[in-house]
């Protein structure tokens, strides 16, 4: 069995506005940074630390554009993406490596400020599979409890 997964989940409020941008194709782009915080207690000194990490995401087609109209610098979104590492040249010349979280059509991302911004999913699915793709509903930001099958798969 040589099958993997590539699956990239986080929660976490955006940095600065989404860039939005046109490609050559007329497709959209949109490149969004995301801050995930964690929050520990020191136990030599009992101080509450925090590390903050810092990832990009990149967005294709009309979902970028609906990011680029629903959100902002300090929006609360759930993205689901893929990860992926890309090389590049810079301006000074030299090549730089970058990994991203790229939403495309199996991807997801949700607005948790009370609002959907958009969901990348495939068009055709099933009646089961449109149910999970339903957002969150309840008070904002709040995240319903996963809705487990009693079945064991082995």
């Amino acid at each position: 069995m040589s099958r993997s997964i590539n699956k990239v989940t986080l929660i976490g409020h955006l940095g600065a506005d989404p860039e939005v941008q046109a490609l050559p194709s007329g497709d959209s782009v949109a490149n969004l940074s995301l801050a995930t915080s964690e929050t520990w207690t020191d136990k030599p000194s009992g101080e509450t630390r925090e590390r903050t990490e810092w990832h990009r995401i990149v967005i294709f087609g009309r979902l970028a554009e609906i990011v680029g109209q629903s959100l902002h610098s300090g929006s609360r979104v759930y993205a689901e993406g893929k990860l992926r590492a890309r090389q590049y040249q810079a301006q000074d010349g030299r090549e730089r490596s970058v990994a991203e979280v790229v939403i495309d059509s199996g991807g997801t991302l949700l607005m948790l400020n009370g609002r959907v911004a958009a969901t990348a999913q495939p068009t055709r699915s099933s009646p089961a599979s449109r149910r999970r793709q339903t957002p969150p509903r309840g008070r904002a930001g709040q995240i319903p409890a996963p809705d487990f099958d009693d079945a064991i798969a082995f």
